[in-house]
């Protein structure tokens, strides 16, 4: 049974990690994004099948320019929502907020920036730290 909220409930540092409120918290924020970008998907479809062709040449270099910068985007968001559906499927085992490198609480401003995140900013800084060194390789 979901938990309800109270009205304009913010997470709190005071509260016990990952409590209830919190989760229902992410879990509405999540599904949120999620309903806006499948929103946004529609919007871009109908865009795409309702577009007429202009008749010169730069127009239509334009139109298909923004076409394929629109599809683009629009995959990102696809990957986004895997993330997503992976952070919700985190709620529902009790993993949510966790790092997944250090198994420490990510915490809450991060996770309210970006609420699909796995790790804790010493553990992403510590990746991105990593990666720079190897891609020199």
């Amino acid at each position: 049974m979901a938990t309800k909220l109270p009205k304009n409930y913010s997470p709190s540092t005071d509260e016990k990690f990952m409590n209830a409120k919190q989760k229902e918290f992410f879990r509405v924020k999540l599904n949120d994004w999620k309903a806006e970008i499948h929103k946004e998907s529609r919007e871009t479809v109908e865009n795409l099948q309702d577009s007429n062709s202009p008749a010169d040449i730069s127009d239509r270099a334009t139109q298909e320019s923004e076409k394929a910068l629109e599809l683009r985007t629009r995959d990102r968001q696809r990957k986004l929502i895997g993330k997503i559906d992976e952070a919700i499927s985190r709620i529902d085992n009790g993993t949510y907020g966790y790092c997944e490198v250090t198994g420490e609480p990510i915490g809450l401003a991060r996770l309210e920036a970006r609420p699909v995140t796995t790790l804790s900013i010493e553990a992403q800084e510590l990746h991105e730290r990593s990666e720079k060194l190897h891609s020199n390789d």
